[in-house]
């Protein structure tokens, strides 16, 4: 028996978690043929996982179908994938996605949709693999932001459980609610089924391996943000404002949420929006008309940093409408403004995780 044509059959086993075959998974592993035998491991974040014994069986029927004779031995072996020698181990159920980001703000109006799209295509343009949640449920608008209006996720069965493939956009994977309902259509939910429509899109999509994640919160404080803590463990969170003080108030809520002692998510920084307008006849004037420096107070009493300023420019609205975000432009200003945002992002959660312990998910008592 030839060992590449065993993997090579090992590649048709789908991961039941993830939807990737097992050798990209890299789940098996002391892989030997003696005789008719083949022995191998399977390595599982648990031994208590859904649809282990069909994960096993398939590894049997990938086996026998190409060699009839053969006698497939499957080893279990349980490894949580986060763990880490210097820091305790955690629950963390989606192990092929490295980091969670948390987009919030106290209020709507902010920006804050305009940053997570242009922060995860900022990313992206750094050579991460990246993936955005669009997770207000209520005013879903990534699908407008990334030309995705009317188109629909596909499904596919995994081991007898539907799962939805996330779209693409500009080298990105999305979800969104807004591209599973009808553009008109109300959603009218109360917490608990907003808090399984945000678990189906973290579990029941089938998300490749990831660097980085974004989530899209709705403003406030709400059961949206408390469902996401609950449901997966949160790098970090990126606070938008605008510098006026109406919305530094509200983003102090959204902030001190989430440095609960019970939720404990650390503060990334702080993206100040709308932070001054130069007309385009005037490139050298700016017009602070939300006021100064919001950005920079929160960002002092997150304890934390300014990730950057983007000013008021109607590009990037515009931009927005068209399905093309602004970061897709040449155009300068802008475009530096949000490269140098995404950077600084991936710099601090490098920081982060060096440092700091995983965050634990929020457990209902």
């Amino acid at each position: 028996m030839d060992n590449n044509k065993i993997v090579a059959a090992l590649r048709a086993v789908k991961d039941p978690a993830t939807g990737q075959d097992i050798i990209q998974r890299r789940m098996v592993e002391n892989l030997r043929i003696d005789g008719q035998q083949v022995n191998f491991t399977l390595v599982l974040p648990s031994l208590n996982m859904p649809k282990k014994t069909d994960l096993i069986f398939a590894c049997i029927d990938a086996i026998k179908k190409v060699y009839p004779k053969a006698e497939p031995n499957v080893h279990s072996l349980a490894r949580p994938e986060n763990a880490h020698p210097a820091k305790p181990e955690v629950e963390k159920p989606l192990s092929h996605i490295k980091n969670i980001i948390a987009v919030a703000s106290g209020k709507g109006g902010v920006g804050k949709s305009t940053v997570a799209v242009n922060l995860a295509l900022g990313l992206r343009e750094l050579g991460a693999r990246v993936g955005l949640i669009d997770a207000d449920i209520y005013g879903p608008s990534i699908p407008t932001m990334l030309g995705l209006q009317g188109v629909r996720p596909k499904i596919q069965e995994v081991y007898g459980v539907p799962k939805m493939q996330p779209l693409n956009a500009y080298g990105i994977q999305v979800i969104s609610i807004g591209n599973i309902i009808d553009p008109e259509q109300a959603v009218v939910l109360r917490g608990p089924r907003l808090a399984a429509v945000l678990k189906q899109f973290f579990h029941e999509v089938l998300w490749s391996e990831l660097d980085y994640l974004v989530v899209d919160l709705p403003p406030g404080t709400g059961d949206v943000q408390l469902s996401l803590v609950q449901t997966v463990s949160v790098t970090g969170v990126v606070l938008v404002t605008t510098p006026q003080e109406v919305a530094i108030a509200d983003a102090i809520k959204a902030m001190n949420m989430f440095l609960l002692p019970s939720i404990a998510v650390p503060i990334l920084g702080v993206v100040e929006n709308m932070s001054w307008f130069t007309p385009e006849e005037l490139p050298d004037h700016k017009y602070y008309i939300f006021g100064e420096g919001g950005g920079k107070k929160l960002a002092k009493m997150a304890e934390s940093m300014l990730l950057g300023q983007i000013p008021l420019v109607m590009g990037i609205r515009e931009s927005g409408d068209l399905g093309k975000p602004i970061i897709l432009h040449n155009e300068p200003m802008t475009k530096r403004a949000f490269m140098n945002i995404a950077e600084n992002t991936a710099r601090q959660i490098a920081i982060r995780n060096e440092y700091l312990a995983p965050t634990k998910q929020v457990k209902v008592e």
